[in-house]
């Protein structure tokens, strides 16, 4: 069943990181003001609200709006983790701690995608759909947390993943530099 593209996709607390993605460029899609006010936070009023000028309405609305966004795609369980925050800002960085960690733990997560990239290497009775599809999904998880690869370091990688069975097939690959130009909409 498709999704409305008015909605925000709905998180059930499965598959953070596909959910977050997606509702950065929902957000994104909505107002790219919004997903400013979500990254960097909020305009914060030192006045009384009778004192605001237009533009600190603006930005009242702005964060009132990406809280909005935010508040409909959660479901009841994390609704009630993150109702009493104030700042879209402050939401998302809730999340991003209740589901990836803090910083540590997100560094020790990155190290350990780093190890499973550095040893990565085709298992001889695997076909290479499989291969190439553990492989996205590791380079994605990394650029998820923010760690991008070269793209003609991803290809090194791949052709050397490859078994020896394979090795005249490498030579063909590397001859034919096919990959470079398919690699970029392969890993999307």
């Amino acid at each position: 069943m498709a999704q409305s593209i008015d909605k925000p996709p709905f998180f059930n607390g499965e598959h953070y990181a596909y959910w977050k993605n997606r509702m950065m460029f929902f957000i994104k899609a909505k107002d790219f003001h919004l997903w400013d006010i979500v990254e960097d936070g909020p305009f914060v009023a030192t006045m009384s609200r009778s004192e605001w000028s237009a533009n600190d309405r603006k930005k009242m609305e702005l964060n009132c709006k990406a809280l909005h966004i935010i508040f409909c795609a959660l479901g009841l369980d994390f609704y009630a983790k993150v109702s009493s925050c104030e700042s879209a800002k402050e939401v998302w960085d809730k999340l991003e701690v209740i589901h990836e960690g803090t910083n540590d733990i997100k560094e020790t997560k990155i190290g350990l995608l780093n190890l499973e990239y550095e040893n990565f290497k085709m298992d001889p009775n695997e076909d290479i759909k499989s291969m190439f599809d553990w492989f996205s999904t590791i380079v994605n998880q990394l650029k998820g947390f923010g760690e991008e690869i070269p793209e003609d370091k991803l290809i090194r990688k791949l052709i050397y993943s490859l078994p020896q069975s394979w090795d005249s097939k490498k030579t063909a690959i590397i001859e034919a530099k096919v990959i470079s130009a398919h690699l970029p909409y392969l890993l999307g």
